[in-house]
């Protein structure tokens, strides 16, 4: 996860984070045990791997997020910028869709930035309408059935 998150851009990571977050707080021991360690009746976290030779390599991971109190959750997608346009982000949305829909989750949800173009396509096109939320300055994503 750490080699997985040098491979990010700083734009990258403001796309995912909303802000400027410093590869050293990324990768700092108690984050990563908190995210890599999940309560799997909250949370799910599907990650793409690249192995090659006994070589491993992340190349993105995608969150599954229940929002407490509520029967819906939250996705979040980030992919290593090297792998970026290849697909990935599209397929780990697909899957996490599944998922909410075997798990009875009514809505899922994203927060995405006005500038995340490639974000707003790609949530388009697994089905999720988006809608302008002017006083967050975002974008909200979201998927019913």
């Amino acid at each position: 996860m750490i080699a997985f998150h040098r491979t990010l851009s700083g734009e990258s990571v403001h796309f995912r984070y909303f802000s400027m977050f410093k590869l050293e707080s990324r990768i700092a021991h108690e984050r990563l045990r908190r995210i890599c360690f999940n309560d799997f009746d909250r949370e799910i976290a599907l990650v793409v791997e690249y192995r090659h030779r006994g070589a491993r390599e992340i190349l993105g991971v995608g969150r599954l997020s229940r929002l407490h109190g509520a029967d819906e959750a939250e996705f979040a997608i980030l992919i290593s910028d090297a792998w970026q346009g290849h697909g990935l982000g599209t397929r780990l949305l697909e899957l996490l869709v599944q998922i909410g829909r075997e798990e009875k989750i009514a809505r899922i949800i994203a927060h995405i930035l006005p500038n995340n173009t490639v974000m707003q396509r790609v949530s388009r096109k697994c089905g999720f309408a988006l809608r302008c939320e002017p006083s967050d300055q975002e974008w909200l994503g979201e998927i019913l059935w």
